[in-house]
């Protein structure tokens, strides 16, 4: 088990005397971690690149979409992207996340370890945009390989460059955001690029890994026949790696979260697919060969 960091503006007792620290020990939140609260910016940036500290949402214990079995899902502050559709944009900056300490997070997936092995499930990291901390992702996930844990990366692969080979070995499951099948279209719904997405897909199918794509079907934005199409043979170029493909119909399930964030949201009258939108993207999928949820 990795040692605790000391650094220079916290102590063990301020942690457990603080509210913030109280209050994180609630269920739900960030219960029962404890955050380095106090470190000066010098510190957090060190440890950060370490791996030593993470900036952390939220986590829960869910059996939802978020891999096989019972998962822990953690949600990582920070994400490089702006998705129109996106339903945590208070997970984009990472400074609105708590750094929670590295072996903190380690003794949390130790707890529930007898859980995950019963269920088939594991450890999963999302966000924001989890890729954005490698450093404390990857050890909490070498961490969980060897306590026996299944681990599950959701990421967009925006930056894919962020994790090296090593980092990847300690991956069993990519759920693989596929938001575009072409440039233009992928930089309309995200601002970003979409080239690095394919690479990491790529990179994740030759070290022998398992993909979920997921696709995120908007009526007007993503539904043409002709980017579903460009998404279907991106997917084929990730071989055999794809175990399935969910095509995730849009909902204003986010919009409340926009709205208290009062940034302006793109999508404010937008309606989700109908039943006919749905069946013909799922089959254009099913025709190249994929399974679709």
């Amino acid at each position: 088990m990795p040692a605790t960091p000391t650094f220079r503006t916290t102590t063990r007792h301020m942690l457990k005397e603080s509210k913030t620290y109280a209050s994180q020990t609630l269920m739900g939140g960030l219960s029962g971690f404890e955050s380095p609260i106090g470190l000066d910016r010098r510190d957090r940036l060190s440890a950060l690149k370490s791996g030593d500290i993470g900036f952390v949402h939220s986590w829960d214990i869910n059996t939802s979409v978020d891999g096989p079995g019972t998962r822990m899902t953690v949600f990582m502050s920070g994400c490089p992207l702006r998705c129109q559709y996106c339903q945590n944009p208070d997970t984009w900056k990472m400074r609105d996340g708590k750094p929670v300490y590295l072996d903190a997070m380690i003794k949390k997936v130790d707890r529930y370890k007898d859980l995950f092995k019963a269920t088939h499930g594991g450890i999963t990291f999302s966000g924001g945009e989890s890729m954005m901390q490698p450093a404390f992702v990857s050890r909490v996930f070498h961490a969980a390989k060897e306590m026996g844990v299944h681990t599950c990366l959701d990421t967009s692969g925006f930056l894919n460059t962020n994790y090296t080979d090593e980092m990847l070995e300690d991956i069993d499951l990519c759920l693989l955001d596929v938001k575009s099948g072409d440039e233009e279209t992928y930089h309309k719904v995200t601002g970003g690029t979409l080239q690095p997405t394919i690479d990491f897909g790529q990179r994740l199918a030759k070290a022998g890994k398992k993909i979920w794509v997921r696709f995120v079907l908007v009526p007007g934005l993503t539904d043409s026949e002709e980017n579903v199409e460009n998404v279907a043979k991106i997917c084929e170029s990730f071989g055999d790696a794809v175990e399935h493909i969910d095509v995730l119909g849009f909902h204003q399930l986010g919009r409340p979260k926009w709205h208290e964030l009062r940034i302006p949201y793109p999508l404010e009258n937008q309606k989700g697919p109908n039943a006919a939108t749905r069946e013909r993207v799922a089959n254009q999928f099913k025709d190249h060969g994929f399974t679709v949820y």
